[in-house]
């Protein structure tokens, strides 16, 4: 059983997992893998016939899956795959050539950068870098002075004569660090920390509760590892023993892959060869999306916000309307309220004339007091109960009414979803945030045939892929807004961190889910910019706002208001300064964006993705590089005073004052309320634009290009006609910019170096800007 802090109320969750049995003293049911044979090999691994120290025999596989991936399967037959691919595959491996090499007692199966090594008697495996460095290798299992097992290693475990579960182990050394796992607001280094691959919804962003679970996990020993799994996977960082990494797997077979680096931004860009790319939200998206807020709303609301927000010169390119744009005790049944909204299509057309994209909340369960229910019901468009009825549950807590569950197995009622979000994209609408979806139960049944516990943590992409897909059918972009997801979820873009508290503590463990979601393959990651539940004190909402708007994407949203005007004015005028910084770096943002789409890697990056031979990137997780040459460390409590480390390897320069720091050094900063902790890598060129209060379509034009110390550089610029590349080179008292490619860059500003006298923009002369009009909020 969890454990349930004493006299404190424990909140239960109409999804919760079932618990694995527990072993009564004495009982055995571990049938760990001691020796095997070769049964057989070919051009891209080798099968064996695996003996258990109960004597079952078993079948197990080593093979290449990808240059330097070597997946490990373990099983009764190897025809068998995970009981969540009924709904769907996570994973997608190809056949890659290796070189086998087999003797009597040892077998390597050789991916390129990886390489497995596999002792046959007794059963060992451990798996090298291609110039011979042991990466990770499987632990035996440990026994305690009376003989007692202490971890599960490579095999299955029986409960009443059941397999109910396959494990494996690894040696985890005292001082190697994990990161990854999800949206996981825990500390970065989850050493000591058991993460379980079950979606919840989180009541906040405070606890090990995750919406986005990703069973992947990477080691600064230069490695990862990912399991092929929709059941309730469980990793046993060291918690109870802190020299192994043990892993759980409820399933009907093993089957997991090691995905070598050496750095963690190699490691990505395999794990995305194997489930999929993130996708690129479009250009707009980019901009500041603001909220209704969760409480009542109408059209008359909606115009006099987008008003004057243009006629207060607000930067925003979404609208977002929450819950109350449907009819409320009849959520989601995705119809207007009439009376609130008696012109949708006019109010629609007015938004967007006005420049604004509307987003509209949904989610994928029916109010049982919507006029749709009984006939979707009998249609048998929900998930059901073991006796055929309706599965209808509390999935609002007690707050509302309880709901049915689209049940996205059924492709009938699947259309008629579709069929409801259709015409109202056909209106005008641009995007949908796609709620909730953590909330199948275990013993739902489901169309398929599928049990709840199979069905739970795969519900999240069904739900979000046939959002998408009818988006895209009708707009040509497949963004969606989506707070729950799993194992290849960064091909929904995007996803934000659910229903944190306004709190100073929620704003840093907010932080570090966007950091760890990051770590885990999803580079377009948000957060309710304010805090969701209550009102936060003005200083919480200027420092939040600084943080939304350098995340990668960013959405002010909440119980109450998060409209500045809503605030005193001196707040109003910081978090609307905050967001024009961000318009500025628009096209800097942007080009992160697309090569973060290209290659898995961070936009909002934990330091160890650049620097990941530095010690103390793998524990700092309230900063961050925002691309590669910005360093943004948010305030995160009133004192307005950080302790911030700048990265080894770079000198980092003030962005508001220009004072040059060396790095691999801590700095206790103290920055007035109308700025926040950022710095610029020394010799980072950063291309800006003017501030505006929307984004336009195609490409950035009249853009300065920042040089950041008018040293020699070279950037690579992305944008949607295509790369630009951004050579500088320092000549004396001249630097010299050359630029290839079709952006259009019209000033160039020399920062930090008084003695730059003169600059050459492709050979013309041009009159340097001045930056502080750039950074100074």
């Amino acid at each position: 059983m969890p454990y349930r802090p004493p006299l404190v109320p424990y909140e239960t969750f109409v999804a919760d997992p079932p618990d694995l049995p527990v072993r009564a003293p004495g009982e055995h049911g571990a049938a760990v893998v001691t020796r095997a044979e070769v049964g057989g090999t070919d051009p891209h691994g080798v099968t064996f016939t695996a003996t258990t120290s109960d004597g079952d025999t078993l079948v197990a596989r080593v093979e290449a899956a990808g240059d330097g991936v070597i997946r490990v399967r373990l099983a009764d037959d190897l025809a068998a795959r995970s009981r969540s691919a009924r709904a769907l595959p996570l994973v997608h491996p190809s056949a890659h050539p290796a070189e086998v090499t087999v003797t009597s007692t040892l077998v390597t199966v050789d991916a390129g950068a990886v390489v497995a090594e596999i002792r046959l008697d007794p059963w060992r495996l451990r798996f090298r870098s291609a110039d011979g460095r042991l990466l990770v290798e499987q632990d035996a299992g440990t026994r305690d002075i009376s003989g007692r097992r202490r971890t599960l290693p490579f095999g299955r475990s029986h409960a009443d004569g059941v397999p109910v579960a396959w494990h494996e182990s690894f040696v985890a050394p005292g001082d190697e660090r994990f990161v990854g796992f999800g949206e996981k607001f825990t500390p970065l280094d989850k050493r000591g920390q058991r993460a379980l691959m079950w979606n919840f919804d989180a009541f906040g962003g405070e606890s090990d509760r995750s919406h986005k679970n990703v069973p992947l996990y990477l080691s600064d020993r230069g490695y990862g590892v990912l399991v092929d799994s929709g059941l309730p996977v469980q990793f046993d960082v060291c918690q109870s023993t802190h020299s192994s990494v043990q892993i759980l797997v409820p399933d009907d077979l093993l089957d997991y892959y090691v995905l070598a680096g050496p750095t963690p931004a190699e490691v990505l860009d395999r794990f995305d060869a194997l489930t999929s790319r993130p996708y690129l939200p479009p250009k707009w998206a980019f901009g500041a999306w603001i909220s209704s807020g969760f409480f009542p709303d109408s059209q008359q609301r909606v115009l006099e916000r987008a008003r004057l927000i243009r006629e207060r010169g607000i930067p925003c390119d979404v609208l977002h309307l929450d819950c109350y744009w449907q009819v409320a005790g009849r959520w989601s049944e995705l119809r207007w309220d009439d009376e609130a909204f008696p012109d949708p299509t006019g109010m629609l057309k007015t938004l967007a004339d006005q420049g604004f994209r509307v987003c509209l909340w949904m989610n994928p369960y029916l109010m049982t007091g919507s006029p749709l229910y009984a006939e979707a019901a009998e249609a048998g468009y929900f998930l059901r109960r073991a006796d055929g009825s309706t599965y209808v549950a509390d999935v609002w807590h007690g707050s509302y009414p309880a709901c049915a569950i689209v049940d996205l197995t059924n492709p009938a009622a699947v259309r008629w979803f579709s069929g409801l979000l259709r015409p109202l994209l056909e209106q005008g609408a641009a995007v949908f945030k796609t709620d909730f979806a953590e909330g199948v139960p275990a013993d739902a049944v489901a169309h398929n045939g599928m049990t709840g516990v199979e069905l739970h943590n795969v519900y999240a992409l069904m739900f979000n892929d046939v959002v998408a897909d009818v988006t895209e059918e009708i707009t040509g972009h497949r963004t969606v807004w989506a707070r729950s997801s799993y194992l290849g979820g960064q091909r929904h873009s995007a996803q934000w961190s659910g229903d944190v508290n306004a709190t100073w503590p929620a704003l840093a463990s907010t932080l570090r889910g966007g950091l760890s979601h990051g770590l885990s393959g999803v580079p377009f990651w948000s957060h309710d910019t304010g805090g969701f539940h209550g009102t936060p004190e003005p200083e919480l909402y200027v420092r939040w706002t600084q943080f939304g708007a350098l995340s990668p994407l960013v959405r002010l949203h909440g119980t109450t208001s998060r409209l500045p005007w809503d605030f005193p004015a001196e707040t109003e005028r910081d978090a609307v300064a905050a967001l024009r910084l961000r318009y500025r770096l628009l096209p800097y943002l942007y080009s992160a964006a697309v090569e973060a789409a290209r290659t898995g890697a961070p936009m909002m990056r934990a330091l160890l993705v650049d620097t990941p031979d530095d010690p103390t990137a793998w524990t700092s997780d309230l900063q961050y590089r925002l691309g590669t040459d910005l360093l943004v460390a948010p305030v995160t409590d009133p004192s307005g005073q950080r302790r911030l480390y700048l990265p080894a390897g770079d000198e980092w320069v003030d962005a508001v004052t220009g004072e040059r720091h060396p790095g691999g050094r801590h700095l206790r900063v103290t920055v007035p309320l109308h700025r926040l902790p950022l710095y610029v890598r020394h010799g980072a060129l950063i291309p800006v634009v003017a501030p505006a209060d929307r984004i336009w379509d195609g490409p950035f034009h009249d853009v300065t290009l920042l040089s950041w110390g008018g040293v020699d550089a070279r950037t690579v610029i992305h944008d949607v006609d295509g790369d630009t590349v951004i050579e500088a080179t320092r000549d004396g008292d001249t630097l010299r910019v050359r630029t290839d490619g079709p952006l259009r860059v019209g000033r160039v500003s020399v920062v930090g170096d008084d003695s730059v006298r003169r600059v050459l923009l492709d050979g013309e002369a041009v009159t340097p800007a001045p930056f502080e009009a750039w950074f100074a909020a």
